[in-house]
């Protein structure tokens, strides 16, 4: 039997892919890195100007802000009626998804296929796990409407609530909302869901196709439509259990304020006390940019958009830009290492469990 070069080519894959894989994340580090490399020179230059004594502060913020996801992830989990999984393994899968996130330029979508297969030999399914991953991001940006309005009301006490930065705020709670209100729509019914799956994939491979010309259907409608129903009965689940929702999202709230409580940090240690409401509406902004953003970790869309609006808001640029680029490049330097390390180690066990013919 004569074999083509594909052939010999996909089983290569099949019997190689973690060492695949990490050579594609170490090339997209390496590329994300280099976007950078001006910025990680500059906030190297400012380390001997600010006090380093206060950055300490962002390592037990940050402790508490993976933490929050981890016991979010617990949460939902025992909603579900689930495994229980310990607070150690989802510290771990938290650093894991944040190290995906940011190297793979997919808006967050590779963090749904990695947090699904990462937990999958432990009993999680895939529509679990998607439900699961789907609602932290809508439980942190739902959580982020009311520290939106907080940081306007901030900002007119003041004096620094310009026309601007009104309606960004106004324009980011709302898309919220359409967005969590549209999506429960949808997933609320099993006729919708068929007609949205329908659609959306039929598109999503039309698209692909004009990259793909040989693959007609890269996205398969029928697993696809398998996991929305799936996740339509588990949706049913958490219906009925509306009220137990408030601890998830009590966790996903002290995971923005960790967060937002770091860039603030930065400032300290710069010596400067700016208006909370500023930092907050230029968090949010940048986030959410940093969704549909092509570059890993939405590098440049995302210092860039913050910079903007914390100038708008009354920060001086200078001050601006060197407290994102610190911001940035400190919180990456701690959590993308110890991201990449649990990372590593996941994919050499998830290797040693999947049959090579799989």
């Amino acid at each position: 039997m004569r074999y083509t070069k594909a052939y010999y080519m996909k089983n290569y894959f099949k019997r190689n892919w973690k060492l695949v894989l990490n050579v594609i994340t170490f090339v997209l580090l390496a590329g994300a890195i280099y976007f950078v490399r001006k910025d990680v020179g500059k906030a190297l230059q400012d380390l001997g100007k600010i006090n380093s004594v206060a950055l300490l502060l962002i390592l037990p913020l940050q402790v508490i802000n993976y933490s929050a996801y981890a016991h979010l992830y617990q949460e939902f989990f025992k909603i579900l009626a689930t495994k229980k999984q310990p607070l150690k393994r989802m510290f771990k899968v938290a650093l894991e998804l944040n190290f995906v996130n940011h190297v793979f330029p997919s808006g967050g979508v590779s963090g749904f296929s990695y947090f699904t297969a990462r937990l999958k030999p432990f009993g999680i399914s895939t529509a679990q796990a998607t439900l699961t991953q789907t609602m932290r991001f809508v439980l942190t940006f739902a959580s982020f409407v009311g520290l939106l309005f907080i940081g306007l009301f901030l900002l007119a006490l003041g004096g620094s609530a310009s026309n601007m930065i009104i309606f960004v705020t106004c324009s980011l709670a709302f898309l919220v909302v359409f967005t969590i209100v549209a999506g429960t729509y949808i997933i609320s019914s099993k006729s919708r869901i068929h007609s949205f799956t329908q659609t959306a994939t039929k598109l999503i491979n039309k698209v692909l196709q004009l990259v793909r010309p040989k693959h007609p259907e890269t996205i398969n409608l029928q697993k696809v439509e398998k996991t929305f129903n799936e996740t339509h009965e588990n949706y049913k689940i958490l219906r009925d259990k509306l009220p137990q929702l408030k601890t998830p999202f009590y966790y996903s709230t002290l995971a923005n304020v960790t967060e937002l409580a770091t860039i603030y940090v930065v400032y300290i240690a710069y010596g400067q006390f700016v208006n909370p409401g500023a930092v907050i509406i230029a968090y949010a902004l940048a986030n959410f940019a940093g969704l549909i953003a092509v570059l890993p970790g939405g590098i440049g869309v995302y210092e860039g958009l913050m910079t903007l609006v914390l100038v708008s808001a009354g920060v001086p640029a200078g001050l601006a830009i060197s407290v994102t680029v610190m911001y940035r490049v400190i919180n990456l330097a701690i959590s993308l290492p110890v991201g990449y390390y649990y990372y590593n180690r996941a994919l050499a066990k998830l290797d040693k469990s999947v049959p090579l013919d799989a």
